[in-house]
């Protein structure tokens, strides 16, 4: 699960989510449901978000140093700003500097920590577990230990009659 976004003004996880473009620059404020009352935020008409601000100047846009290009296509800053992509794969190494700050304040991190169903998850186990039991069993026949084989085998059938039950929901 991704770290919840912290308010700008006392780091509590932020509800109110706000953006303002200015002079073609993004500037995000987040903040907490009891800040965004103190500032006025929940009531329009006394809202000023030229206040709230703050981040901007807190955290300013990471810049890469001028001049720089990417070694394997020639890229620059002002053509990622130009045409919103980088020109190879090699760019996100050059401009690393640019993109994490990026990428950590539009996703809440920089590491994809994937997302996989319950119910697969519960397949995927219940398979795992059946293909142990059978190893299992295997071994314990051929160690003719006949009373743990049976206790595998009964292992077994539970495990195939929670594959054929139908999933809950």
């Amino acid at each position: 699960m991704a770290n919840p976004l912290k308010c700008d003004l006392c780091s509590k996880p932020a509800t109110v989510h706000l953006t303002q473009i200015v002079n073609n620059k993004v500037h995000k404020v987040d903040l907490c449901e009891a800040c965004a009352q103190a500032k006025g935020v929940t009531d329009p008409s006394g809202f000023s978000l030229a206040d709230l601000l703050l981040k901007a100047s807190l955290n300013p846009e990471p810049e890469v140093p001028a001049g720089m290009r990417c070694e394997k296509c020639g890229f620059t800053q002002a053509d990622f700003k130009k045409h919103g992509r980088f020109g190879c794969p090699s760019c996100y190494e050059a401009f690393r500097g640019m993109v994490e700050p990026m990428l950590e304040n539009m996703h809440n991190g920089t590491a994809h920590a994937g997302k996989i169903p319950v119910r697969a998850l519960e397949r995927k186990s219940l398979y795992d577990r059946l293909t142990k039991l059978e190893l299992d069993l295997t071994e314990a026949i051929k160690s003719e230990r006949y009373e743990d084989a049976a206790r595998t085998r009964d292992e077994i059938n539970q495990v195939k009659q929670a594959f054929s039950q139908p999933p809950a929901r």
